[in-house]
């Protein structure tokens, strides 16, 4: 309990001591109006009290609560996604599966049936594809058991992992 309260005395003292330097050190100091990113040096006040001259060279801006800047920033975003536009049907699959896919750059590309566990049941297709629209189409007849099943395409280094229903005919 003892160390608790000197914890929290510890910190009133030091955000204390940081308002009293703020407030100290933001007479000598102006800043722009319209821009809280920049800071301008002018020359003290004339008073006719003596001043303070600080060797202190860190200066603390003063506390300006809701202080917006209206600085624009403009950010490129480029899409550099590789695999995009995945489509699995029909769904439930019943004899064939469909997929259709866009590629933006040459790359490898892996298609995986998994089960529920994660674990890989078979690989249907494993090609360097070419960039652009890719379609594909594999016969499920007597090789996966009625259940959910997941598959797993991978184009370099990412990947798309859709859920499919497996029923009888």
């Amino acid at each position: 309990m003892r160390r608790n309260s000197t914890y929290k005395k510890q910190w009133i003292i030091i955000i204390a001591i940081a308002i009293f330097m703020n407030f100290a050190f933001s007479d000598a100091m102006s800043f722009q109006k319209t821009d809280t990113s920049i800071l301008h040096l002018l020359k003290p006040r004339a008073s006719k009290t003596p001043t303070f001259k600080s060797t202190l060279h860190l200066v603390l801006p003063p506390i300006k609560p809701a202080v917006i800047s209206t600085t624009k920033l403009s950010v490129v975003k480029s899409d550099d996604k590789l695999l995009s536009n995945v489509q699995v049907y029909p769904n439930p699959v019943t004899d064939q599966i469909n997929l259709k896919y866009a590629i933006s750059r040459s790359s490898g590309v892996t298609i995986k049936i998994m089960d529920v566990l994660g674990n890989d049941i078979f690989t249907l297709f494993n090609q360097r594809v070419e960039p652009g629209q890719q379609a594909f189409s594999y016969s499920i007849t007597n090789k996966l058991n009625q259940g959910f099943y997941f598959v797993r395409i991978v184009a370099g280094t990412e990947s798309v992992i859709k859920r499919i229903s497996v029923i009888p005919n």
